[in-house]
């Protein structure tokens, strides 16, 4: 029997295995890059950390030097990847949010911009109530019309943007959105209407048309709110830049309120806390409440307040295992077995009330 001595089939097998090899780093290269650096359509919440309110605000430039402290507690919010994916699965106290749910279908820059809004939406508020449970001389000022976003079909649709304030409509002024609406639904429709707006600081002017919304009313096809802003003899100024979202509406006014009155709520305490703050006082509920817990025991806070609200009837009929804020903080409290006394207020003055009582 002959015997096949060649090498030729030894060296083929060589050749296909070196060129497999560097095909196989090359994908794991490719799938490693995109494990790390590719966002998918998903948000990663976790523990953003507690601040001292001084850092960001000041009352007639005064410095705040009693003992102990108000902190606004935040949520750190990043686009995720398949990498962190699988991190936030195995790590406790991190969250996944879907982009839609996060975002509102909004994009990064008007999510941006709408939660800049609600920033200063959220000073100008805890001012006002701060001011006004003080017994000081206090004013909410209407600047015009914020706008939250503009409709498709909108005639406006890439002139107005979000953040633009609508100042007025065919020349004409108002003292609220209200008032702005009821005169845009009595238009004729496919009228035309011109807009006057501000955007980054400067005056403009838009032409548009009337058009048909979807609740069957005329319109110019934006959503809107109050722009406001507050008149006192006090100052009151924040330093947040790069801080979005309503959330630390609730904190910004007791430090404002502790620094008017003589009474020193803090007494040496290191208090944290979430919730925003409307016009008539009271305090509405935030996403995150678990993680802001987390956060606020990071710091040795001796309190930390949470809105106590019941939770909407339909949305318990969808998701009956919904909680509340209070709810939530309480559970993530046992979780990290936390001596901070978790504190659930619905109004600004309640919070105020258990300062003065507790020491």
């Amino acid at each position: 029997m002959a015997i096949n001595t060649s090498k030729k089939p030894l060296k083929n097998f060589k050749q296909i295995f070196n060129r497999l090899k560097w095909w196989l780093l090359g994908l794991l290269a490719v799938l490693v890059t995109f494990s790390l650096f590719v966002p998918l359509p998903f948000y990663m919440e976790s523990p953003g950390g507690a601040y001292d309110i001084r850092q960001v605000l000041s009352v007639d430039d005064k410095d705040d030097e009693a003992d102990g402290s108000y902190n606004f507690v935040a949520v750190s919010v990043s686009r995720a990847t398949f990498a962190q994916l699988v991190y936030a699965w195995v790590t406790p106290h991190t969250e996944i949010i879907s982009a839609e749910a996060m975002t509102g279908g909004a994009s990064n820059d008007d999510y941006l911009r709408i939660n800049d809004y609600f920033m200063q939406s959220s000073q100008n508020t805890a001012t006002y109530q701060a001011l006004s449970l003080a017994g000081k001389n206090v004013e909410l000022v209407y600047k015009g019309v914020y706008i939250l976003s503009v409709n498709d079909n909108s005639t406006f649709k890439g002139i107005l943007n979000i953040a633009d304030t609508v100042t007025g409509v065919n020349g004409k002024t108002f003292d609220s959105s209200v008032e702005l609406i009821a005169y845009v639904s009595k238009l004729k429709l496919k009228s035309d209407v011109t807009v006057q707006y501000t955007s980054s600081g400067e005056e403009k002017e838009a032409k548009g048309k009337v058009i048909k919304l979807d609740n069957g009313k005329n319109g110019i096809g934006i959503s809107l709110v109050d722009h406001t802003g507050v008149a006192s003899d006090i100052d009151v100024h924040f330093y947040t830049e790069g801080v979005g979202g309503p959330s630390a509406g609730l904190m910004f006014t007791l430090d404002i309120y502790d620094q008017l009155v003589d009474e020193d709520l803090r007494k040496g305490r290191i208090i944290a806390g979430t919730g925003t703050i409307e016009s008539d006082g009271s305090v509405g509920d935030i996403g995150g409440a678990a993680l802001k817990v987390v956060a606020a025991d990071e710091i040795g806070a001796d309190v930390f307040f949470v809105p106590n609200n019941p939770v909407n009837e339909e949305i318990l009929k969808e998701y009956p295992d919904t909680k509340t804020n209070y709810e939530e903080a309480l559970e993530a409290a046992k979780a990290i077995g936390t001596d901070m006394k978790i504190v659930p207020v619905t109004t600004a003055k309640e919070a105020i009330e258990y300062l003065e009582k507790t020491s």
